[in-house]
């Protein structure tokens, strides 16, 4: 869907608007590659929720610094069998950047 533009955007969701089925994608736009119905319903909700269809900036991967890797590694060798979601809670992180530190 990256390469949907904004105007394309509003074009796919003004068709869904005015129920236009004789003037679909393809008639306009030949050189893209087709849409699937996922990808509208995607555009469709992503207007009704957020009220745009701009690009949404995905969240940053959360930076452990090194002193946290160190006392997640040093709870891991003190109990090996401890679950990644114990840990992430005690250390205030999530557990998937807890899998992905240690």
């Amino acid at each position: 869907m990256s390469y949907l533009t904004e105007s394309l955007k509003f074009e796919i969701l003004m068709m869904i608007g005015y129920g236009d089925r004789a003037r679909t994608q393809r008639k306009t736009h030949p050189d893209l590659p087709p849409l699937n119905q996922g990808t509208i319903s995607k555009i469709e909700a992503q207007y009704r929720e957020m009220g745009h269809v701009r690009k949404v900036p995905r969240k940053r991967q959360a930076v452990v610094d090194d002193d946290t890797k160190l006392n997640l590694l040093l709870a891991l060798e003190e109990n090996p069998i401890t679950p990644a979601r114990q840990l992430a809670r005690d250390s205030n992180l999530n557990h998937k950047t807890v899998l992905k530190n240690t």
